[in-house]
Order: C-alpha cells, then sequence, then structure tokens
C-alpha cells in the first residue's frame, strides 16, 4: 500500500475511535478535571474535536500562526456535538490528505506565534505527529476522565475492561 492511501485508512480507523470517545463526553461535566493541572473534560474534548481542522491547514497552508490566528474554541454543548463538529473537519480534510503527493508531504510547514517559530518540519511528519498522534494521545486522555467520572469506556483497540 503507498503512503497517502495508507495515511487515509488510519485516518478513518482513528476517527471511529474517536466518535466513540466523543460521544460519550457529558455536557453537564464539561468543568471536570482530574487534577489541577489538567485541561478540563470540555477543552479537552473540544481540542480532540477541532484538532481535525489541522488536516486541511497543514495540507493547504504553509504554516499556523496564533499571533494571526488565535485559537478560540467553540462552547462544548454535547458529545453528539462533538462528534458532529469533528465530521465538518474531517469532511473538509479527507480530500486534502487524499490530493497530498510525496511532494506535497515533503514541503516544509511551520507552527508560530509571530516571530517566535515553534517548529518547522516537513508536511507529512506534521500530519502524523501534530496531527495524528496527538489526537490519539488525547483521545487517551479522554478515555481516563471517563473512567474517572465511572462512565464505562468502549474498546478502541480490542475489548476494554467494561466490556469483557
Amino acid at each position: 500500500m503507498s503512503l497517502i492511501p495508507a495515511l487515509l485508512a488510519e485516518l478513518e480507523q482513528e476517527a471511529n475511535n474517536t466518535r466513540r470517545i466523543l460521544a460519550l463526553l457529558p455536557a453537564d461535566q464539561a468543568d471536570y478535571t482530574p487534577h489541577p493541572k489538567s485541561m478540563s473534560l470540555g477543552a479537552l474534548g473540544v481540542h480532540v474535536a477541532e484538532m481535525y481542522s489541522w488536516l486541511t491547514i497543514t495540507l493547504n497552508a504553509s504554516e499556523l500562526d496564533f499571533e494571526k490566528s488565535p485559537y478560540q474554541p467553540a462552547p462544548f454543548s454535547s458529545g453528539e456535538e462533538l462528534v458532529a463538529r469533528m465530521d465538518r473537519y474531517l469532511a473538509e480534510g479527507r480530500p486534502a490528505v487524499a490530493a497530498a503527493t510525496e511532494a506535497t508531504l515533503a514541503e516544509p510547514w511551520t507552527m508560530r506565534s509571530g516571530a517566535h517559530v515553534i517548529f518547522t518540519m516537513p508536511k507529512g511528519q506534521v500530519l502524523r505527529t501534530f496531527v495524528y498522534n496527538h489526537i490519539v494521545h488525547h483521545r487517551a486522555q479522554l478515555t481516563v476522565y471517563l473512567r474517572l467520572l465511572d462512565i464505562p469506556v468502549p474498546g478502541l483497540y480490542g475489548p476494554s475492561a467494561d466490556e469483557s
């Protein structure tokens, strides 16, 4: 399998898992944090859903400048709304992944805040690390939040303790 079809297949598999977690997030627990240094459940859920917008940002632009485009997360109203938001971004980003070429993935991409460059790396590396892996990382945090709230956690890569 060549790289682009593999990236699309991985995107779909992980998006299905992400939907399962986002759908379970209770809006009435949006302010819940397991630790004072942790993001709230609502902020983390919004972040995971909105990270799917990074597909398009990564592949169709050469940089993201937080000074020019400050992050303004939309409010969290329900798990179902987060899934719908994620799916909108996924629908916009999927064609960008499908249209990418090896040359596109080799192009440099920069994350910055004005003059402060956070990093520059090839778009393919950004896609895998700061988009795909970053989503999986935060989704895993959400499964811990669900466990601590005594909400059954679905199995993502096989049965969970709640499904066996």
